[in-house]
């Protein structure tokens, strides 16, 4: 695959579809789907040549992704926009436990410094 190639499929891949999808209309209600879409891609080449400078081979390659995950969406009625968020429930579910080890972490050293005393 050239780089050529590589940046036609990465193009194609990132569209504006991607991030908002198809809008629903339910009554007097459209809702637009929205994504957070993030894409990186690299390409390379090389040659190997042995100890006497000599070619030996060579090779290429290269490679794209992308990720989208949820934003949220818009809620138009009356002629009115409004913005409700997606809730990331894993990431809340994350923070909490980094918040609840931050906290026995803190008693601990507490703990342990009131014990020295004693």
């Amino acid at each position: 695959m050239d780089i050529k190639e590589l940046l036609e499929q990465s193009k194609d891949a990132v569209t504006v579809r991607r991030v908002f999808g198809e809008p629903i209309r339910h009554g007097d209600v459209l809702v637009v789907p929205v994504a957070r879409v993030a894409q990186g891609g690299g390409a390379g080449h090389g040659q190997g040549r042995d100890g006497k400078g000599e070619e030996i081979g060579s090779g290429g390659g290269g490679g794209f992704g992308y990720s989208a995950t949820p934003a949220g969406v818009f809620v138009i009625k009356d002629g009115e926009v409004r913005w409700r968020p997606a809730v990331d429930v894993n990431r809340i579910v994350l923070g909490g436990q980094l918040v609840g080890l931050a906290l026995v972490l803190t008693i601990r050293t507490i703990f342990k410094k009131w014990h020295r005393r004693r």
